[in-house]
């Protein structure tokens, strides 16, 4: 038997549609209600289904449906407009704003139709007494689209000019298609202030923001508000992602993605949408996709990318190359079918113009992560000098002595230029000290594997007669056996050749030079069992450390001069005894010694040497509670870094700036360098889990700023990397718990429970139960905001056992009057819900009782009064007897709570003044209802006569307009009991 039996089950049933996602499902649900509805044999049911399938066609991918349905309904309206109600007139009106423009996007519809039509509209709206603004409106999209910008701007005049009736789009609609209008003429800026009330909320619709969000991006882009432009990305996406009929604002953010070095993302949106490549429903919207994916596919042949699988159209696999040739193909033809019909080249040449655009951004990080594609690797370039980047055609005395002035300042490419001297020198004969040197450097290049060649390097310097570089090699081949996990062995090896530097330097048969290299490379050794403990470490072996560090200090200390390989030498010993003094418990001398350190580091000309010292400076002041000067530090490794710094270690900064930022209160300025945290971590070869750690770090940040759909796209992009097993329970269920709160902020319950279950089940393990309490409670409260009130009281119940459990006498309180008020949505029943809030009483009463302090005992008192007043508004709600009128007994019963509530909000004095005023002026309401006119009077006078005491005065809690909303109230019913006969 059908479930639509009457008008009114038909209502129920379009309403319940309509909220329903947009897509072929609802279309297809909609048309099976208008055959349900023919069967009423009621006029007006038919012209319902009829105005509901318009709807959904037009909200979809089957815009070309819409026209049948309009036209049905246009004759029913010609014969008799007697059947129509108001609402249905005015609806029938509206969508010739549809149809009108509607038809522009389907070019089999010839435009003399289309003028038809908005001559048809005009004709109608003249005879019934609307404006000609809708008019107007339409007739500039028709000039625009066909190329007739005088006649567009004229239309776009007239549409200014005339009067907003309730034809007229909603303002947020008019404000995009307005701002639009000025971006097409060039002027961004006018644009973007006319879109600035959408964007900030003050007006919207069911496709606004989201369609300004998208539009906005190429403006933004070109007026160099990059930030702006990436929020707007991911506040706008959010939007649009579930909703079939915006595939041309889609088409906006994957163009977005494709102008700013943001490929791989724009990838990873085609493969969300893959029926937008078909869907023929509107072809207008299909060009725009098409065109943009033409745009993306030629971007990637550029970077050497043809080759990259890409998302296209179902039934075959695409490279980027070939999905390159079918959109650009597609499009074209599409475009063509349009200016074929419109008589002028006007869309033609707008589509190519969009397929041939550049980037506008190298790259813009978007915070959130995506899997790069696969690009060819480019060759390696050497950080060398030109002419040792070409041997062939150098002087190789030349390349000797640059690569020789490259390591005595301690370059960085200094080992570089030395492989670069032994590729121009296969063949030939050298010396043994520049053998020596070219064996030493490239020793350096292999790490822990060098030691045979440093050994080899000796002999040459051996063989060179310079004996203490010679130690100086066997030294560095001893610390490289450290670096590999022997460190004894490496002790052991070092010990002659430290032994006889030290000999011969006092003899003056070798330089402080060569004598502090094999020192510093013995004070190395014993320093790795520091840096490598992860807890104490021996005394023993700190002290042996300390005084290596403290010989090498003593030997380079008054002969360093302006030689930087000295200069650094006292700089590392500096820094090794910082890291024994926070070893040892002295993290403030630690704090000195790393930041004098730096300052040597940075004095001797190679500032990016200090970089490693001023990250553990920062960590140690951050610490001990100085994070100025964390900061300062901070920011000297960032500068000091430079371009040496690898990505991992550009990470590692960034996250640590952002989080003293964020301690700070600096919160914007600590999201932007997570945000560029993000970016370095996924070109690091760590990405994926130090990425995710920052992007978690971003998006805790953008919840802080309240940018919501911001943080909630970052802290789904962190939780697809986050695992417990690399980052920790703790972080993912902050993650879960931050996202479950921006989903809530968004109006997205369903999912912000989840987070918060899926985030109380890992805490549940957790030997401290309040963070499972919480989240229990939280999960319970989106449960019942998305109307799962079942399982909502199911939560609030696991909620209430753990705040029990934890003597947690506010969240137990605050969870059963909850659970009091579901049990008036489920089955458990009015009962029920008096027996949960008696109980939520008693609790209040038992707490406050026990209390063993003033503070603790008003705070109770406070719940107590909260938990009265909730009980007499429930009690008010449901003082209904059998036959459906208001039982005084009930009414009684609330205003004897609402007593109770006023009584303990008094005690708490001026600290609750708004909570008395408000539970007084809810008594006064229920004294009127009881008809005590008197009793109701004295209650609104009191709040009147509370506010004169107490101007300017605020309440725990209160917003500004608190005391003249109650103010307010007062007199409305003082109004009331004026004219009981109006009330």
């Amino acid at each position: 038997m059908s479930e639509i039996t009457d008008l009114d089950s038909l209502r129920r049933a379009i309403a319940a549609n309509g909220e329903q996602p947009e897509g072929p499902a609802r279309n297809a649900r909609a048309e099976q209600l208008l055959a349900e509805a023919e069967r009423l044999n009621i006029p007006l049911a038919v012209i319902e289904a009829l105005g509901h399938q318009l709807t959904v066609y037009n909200y979809s991918s089957e815009k070309d449906k819409m026209f049948v349905p309009f036209a049905r309904l246009l004759r029913m309206w010609d014969e008799r407009p007697e059947d129509f109600d108001e609402y249905e007139a005015h609806s029938l009106h509206w969508a010739f704003k549809w149809m009108s423009v509607g038809m522009l996007g389907q070019p089999h519809i010839p435009l003399a139709s289309i003028e038809k039509w908005l001559g048809e509209m005009e004709r109608r709206y003249r005879l019934a007494g609307y404006s000609e603004r809708a008019v107007r409106s339409a007739e500039f999209n028709v000039a625009w689209h066909i190329g007739d910008l005088e006649r567009a701007e004229r239309a776009y005049a007239a549409w200014l000019a005339a009067d907003r009736d309730r034809m007229a789009d909603c303002h947020a609609c008019e404000l995009h298609d307005q701002g639009w209008w000025q971006a097409e003429c060039g002027r961004d800026a006018e644009a973007l202030e006319l879109w600035r009330p959408v964007l900030d909320g003050e007006f919207s619709c069911a496709h606004e923001p989201h369609a300004v969000l998208g539009t906005s991006l190429l403006p933004l882009l070109r007026l160099g508000r990059l930030d702006e432009a990436r929020a707007h990305h991911l506040r706008g996406i959010r939007l649009v992602r579930q909703m079939e009929s915006m595939r041309s604002t889609y088409a906006e953010h994957v163009e977005f993605c494709a102008l700013t070095g943001n490929e791989a993302r724009a990838l990873e949106l085609l493969a969300q949408r893959p029926a937008y490549f078909t869907d023929d429903g509107h072809p207008r919207s299909k060009l725009d996709f098409l065109a943009v994916v033409a745009l993306l596919m030629d971007r990637l042949v550029e970077l050497g990318m043809g080759e990259q699988p890409v998302p296209g159209p179902a039934g075959r696999g695409w490279t980027a190359g070939e999905l390159a040739v079918h959109a650009r193909t597609e499009a074209s033809a599409l475009a063509a079918r349009f200016d074929a019909r419109n008589g002028t080249s006007h869309i033609g040449e707008r589509t190519r113009a969009r397929m041939a655009r550049r980037p506008l951004v190298d790259r813009l990080p978007l915070g959130v992560r995506t899997t790069r594609p696969a690009a060819p690797a480019p060759a390696p370039a050497p950080r060398v000098p030109a002419e040792a980047a070409a041997p062939e055609t150098a002087d190789l005395s030349a390349l000797i002595a640059e690569a020789r002035r490259l390591s005595d300042t301690l370059r960085p490419n200094a080992v570089e230029a030395w492989a670069a001297v032994a590729r121009a020198a296969q063949g030939l004969v050298l010396d043994a000290r520049d053998r020596a040197e070219i064996a030493d450097h490239e020793a350096m290049s292999k790490g822990p594997e060098g030691a045979a060649l440093f050994e080899r390097a000796a002999e040459l310097y051996a063989e060179a007669g310079d004996p203490g570089e010679a130690l100086a090699a066997r030294a560095r081949a001893a610390y490289v056996q450290a670096l590999a996990g022997d460190v004894e062995g490496a002790l052991a090896a070092v010990a002659e050749p430290y032994e006889r530097v030290l000999a011969l330097y006092a003899e003056e048969g070798t330089g402080v030079r060569q004598t502090a290299s094999v020192v510093m490379a013995r004070a190395r050794i014993l320093m790795r069992p520091v840096h490598e403990a992860g807890g104490p470490v021996d005394p023993e072996v700190l002290s042996a450390a300390e005084r290596a560090a403290r010989e090498v200090l003593a030997l380079v200390e008054g002969h360093t001069g302006d030689d930087v390989r000295l200069m650094t030498r006292a700089a590392e010993a500096r820094a090794m005894l910082a890291e024994i003094a926070a070893r040892t418990g002295d993290p403030h001398t630690a704090v000195e010694l790393f930041e004098r350190a730096a300052a040597e580091y940075a004095g001797a000309g190679v500032p990016w040497f200090a970089v490693e010292y001023e990250a553990r400076l920062a960590g140690l002041a951050y610490h001990l509670g100085d994070p100025e000067r964390a900061e300062r530090a901070l920011r000297a490794a960032l500068e000091h870094g430079g371009a040496y710094l690898e990505a991992v270690g550009r990470t590692q900064l960034h996250l640590q700036l952002a989080e003293v930022l964020g301690e700070l209160g600096r919160v914007e300025e600590a999201a932007r360098h997570a945000l560029e945290a993000t970016h370095w971590a996924d070109e690091a070869e760590e990405g994926p889990a130090l990425g995710a750690w920052a992007r978690r770090q971003l998006g805790g940040l953008l919840l802080r700023l309240g940018r919501w759909a911001e943080a909630a796209e970052v802290l789904e992009s962190a939780l697809a990397e986050l695992s417990v097993e690399t980052h920790g329970d703790g972080a993912v269920v902050q993650t879960r718990w931050w996202l479950g709160d921006c989903l809530s902020e968004l109006g997205e319950h369903r999912a912000a429970a989840e987070h918060r279950l899926r985030a109380a089940e890992i805490a549940r393990h957790w030997p401290e139960q309040q963070d499972h309490a919480t989240l229990a409670h939280l999960a319970a409260e989106s449960l019942s905001r998305a109307g799962l009130h079942e399982e909502a009281d199911r939560a609030y119940a696991r909620a209430c056992d753990l705040w029990r459990s934890l003597d947690g006498v506010h969240g137990l309180v605050r969870a059963t009057r909850a659970r009091a008020w579901l049990a008036l949505r489920t089955q458990a029943g009015p009962q029920a819900a008096r027996e949960l809030m008696r109980s939520a009483v008693a609790e209040c009463e038992k707490a406050r009782d026990r209390a063993d302090d003033e503070v603790a005992r008003q705070r109770f008192m406070a719940e107590l009064g909260h938990t009265h007043r909730q009980f007499g508004d429930l009690l008010a709600g449901v003082a209904t007897d059998a036959e459906g009128g208001v039982s005084r007994a009930g009414l009684e019963e609330a205003l004897a709570r609402m007593e109770q509530a006023i009584a303990a909000f008094a005690l708490l004095g001026p600290n609750a003044l708004h909570e008395r005023t408000g539970a007084e002026l809810a008594a006064g309401w229920l004294a009127a209802d009881l008809g005590r006119s008197a009793e109701a009077e004295r209650r609104a006078r009191a709040v009147l006569a509370a506010y004169q005491a107490h101007r300017g005065g605020r309440g725990a809690g209160a917003g500004e307009d608190l005391p003249q909303l109650r103010r307010a109230e007062a007199q409305r019913l003082l109004d009331v009991l004026r004219k009981p006969s109006e009330g």
